[in-house]
């Protein structure tokens, strides 16, 4: 299961262009939003990636109004486990539980979640906060994370299974949010 305390949730590269053009495009982030909005309810915290900004332009804006507080780390690799920068700053969390957002699913989604479970993080990725530029793409990004020990969740189950309890303040909140 899931626990806020554990939990560190990790944004792949939702930019520019690209961003707007993968599958389902809205929903994903419109969903990544949500999430986004959700992990600060719960106090998690999130480490945000662009992929080479300067080429491919940076996180769209829907979710980095959501992220005024903090920078996104630069990374040129596929993996963002690859990128020193972004496995300091995974290690200063003292999480070992990952839940992965962000584009693509096949490329870089999917060759972060191996790094991480090879280095020995528990990954959960949201299936309804990632896309490629086509549904297959997608889904045999999921598939293959799934052979390697990726859990998959949806933003409502994994924000719930965190919240645990069905009252109090940051209850109401996420419930408004999945809403």
């Amino acid at each position: 299961m899931l626990k806020k305390e554990e939990t560190v949730l990790v944004l792949i590269d939702i930019q520019g262009k690209l961003a707007q053009i993968v599958d389902n495009s809205e929903f994903i982030i419109g969903n990544i939003a949500t999430v986004v909005q959700g992990a600060k309810e719960l106090q998690l915290p999130v480490l945000w990636l662009e992929q080479y900004p300067k080429g491919l332009g940076h996180t769209v804006e829907t979710i980095a109004q959501h992220l005024t507080d903090q920078s996104p780390i630069e990374k040129i690799t596929f993996s963002a486990y690859q990128t020193e920068e972004f496995v300091q700053a995974l290690e200063q969390t003292g999480r070992k539980k990952v839940l992965l957002a962000g584009i693509e699913t096949h490329i870089c989604v999917y060759q972060t979640a191996a790094d991480l479970l090879a280095n020995g993080y528990v990954v959960e990725v949201l299936a309804d906060c990632v896309s490629s530029r086509t549904a297959t793409n997608s889904e045999i990004g999921l598939q293959k994370m799934m052979q390697l020990g990726a859990t998959i969740t949806s933003v409502e189950m994994a924000l719930f299974e965190m919240q645990q309890i069905a009252k109090g303040d940051s209850f109401k909140a996420i419930s408004r949010l999945v809403k």
